[in-house]
């Protein structure tokens, strides 16, 4: 115990001094101490069933804060209220790392970490909520790479946040199942949304604008876990046009500038009902491992590169196509559609599994479905250098099973 508390005393110093910088911050809480103090410690010494509250101010750490005890509530009084910032950062990779189950984080607001901004680790039945995660220079690449970021968790719901200037994902989810992220606004990050490697999620109500790309279902090489089984309905994903300024060689450096939706190498995804307009390079771009810039690195033999069993329905469609990103695609468009025209809607790479066809055709539970009347598919013929794009949409039209809703009984 006399260690714990030194431990306590010596970093509440720490943060108490760069507290001072902002204009609200090194609050006196109730007992007398400085907030910054306070929180570390009942972070320190917390047990299942407690709720930590943020009072309304603005608090300032140059750590990472953590927390691995189940059970836990942090709570603040709005996200834009109560503020923690990170701008004079100097230890840990995140701004708050949690490794615990039946965590609820809600109404606060993270500022400025020189990392990830908020990271669970592990754990089952997650809520975040309300919070609102940002770089406050705007979008750069010394920025941190994940704003939200639940990696190898089950049961997770992120709803209500807000996520600006991640230099990878303001939302992310990777490795995970069961997953519902509903009713966030992402901005002004390389990836507004990102479901990564994970089995079972519904992406919905969320508004998506200036990013790189506003939402994306990957798969990626390497990974424990191959992920399939999203729904992504009922989106605003619209001017997505911001320079992609992710890290050389990171999964999203390739993502082109202009991007509404993209899946990845990922099987069994619906998208539908979404309002999609106005994202440069293509509203919804369907690709595998092979144009996502992977294809010099090893790969395990076992992994599924190929992008199967998607079906794209019911969606609005507006503008889009008309300035993509890159010189292949750019003559593409000139080429097919003339000085003034645009791509299609969607744009498939072309790479397809040609050994998992019968009778010399996709299975009809494997194909790539565009039921929309007047929505086209544009094949980009990857696999051949682009030598011969051609729209395809009638190859495409086709329909699928609908995929289960995905349901948190915890939250019941």
């Amino acid at each position: 115990m006399v260690k714990r508390k030194l431990l306590i005393s010596t970093l509440g110093l720490a943060l108490v001094a760069c507290g001072g910088q902002d204009q609200n911050a090194g609050q006196v809480s109730e007992t007398g101490r400085p907030f910054e103090t306070v929180l570390l410690e009942k972070l320190i010494e917390a047990e299942p069933g407690d709720v930590i509250e943020i009072p309304e101010g603005k608090f300032s750490f140059n750590q990472s804060l953590s927390l691995m005890v189940d059970g836990v509530t942090i709570r603040g009084a709005g996200h834009d209220k109560s503020i923690l910032s990170f701008k004079d950062q100097v230890a840990g990779a995140e701004g708050i790392l949690v490794t615990a189950s039946d965590f609820t984080i809600e109404d606060l607001a993270i500022e400025d970490t020189t990392g990830d901004a908020l990271k669970v680790n592990g754990g089952e039945n997650i809520v975040i909520r309300g919070l609102r995660v940002e770089w406050t220079n705007g979008p750069a690449t010394e920025n941190g790479a994940y704003g939200l970021y639940p990696v190898q968790t089950k049961n997770v719901l992120m709803e209500d946040n807000i996520a600006i200037g991640a230099s990878d994902a303001g939302i992310y989810v990777g490795q995970s199942q069961n997953i519902v992220i509903r009713n966030n606004r992402v901005e002004y990050n390389v990836a507004g949304i990102e479901v990564e490697n994970s089995i079972g999620a519904d992406v919905y109500g969320n508004v998506a604008t200036n990013n790189t790309g506003g939402i994306l279902v990957f798969n990626m090489p390497n990974l424990p876990q191959p992920g399939y089984g999203t729904r992504v309905f009922d989106n605003d994903v619209f001017a997505n046009n911001t320079q992609n300024f992710a890290h050389e060689g990171s999964a999203v450096a390739g993502i082109p500038t202009g991007t509404g939706i993209l899946i990845n190498s990922n099987d069994q995804i619906e998208i539908f009902n979404n309002r999609i307009a106005d994202n440069d390079t293509a509203n919804v771009i369907i690709s595998s491992l092979y144009t996502a810039g992977y294809v010099d690195k090893a790969v395990q033999d076992t992994f599924d590169a190929y992008p199967e069993a998607i079906w794209i329905y019911q969606n609005e469609f507006q503008g889009g196509g008309a300035k993509p990103d890159g010189e292949a695609f750019e003559a593409i468009r000139v080429g097919l559609f003339g000085p003034e025209g645009r791509l299609p809607d969607v744009f498939f790479d072309g790479y397809v599994d040609e050994s998992k066809f019968v009778d010399g055709e996709w299975a009809a539970d494997q194909r790539i479905c565009v039921s929309d009347e007047g929505v086209d598919l544009l094949n980009i013929d990857a696999p051949n250098g682009f030598a011969a794009p051609r729209v395809e949409s009638e190859l495409y039209r086709c329909t699928l099973n609908a995929l289960p809703e995905i349901s948190l009984a915890f939250l019941n």
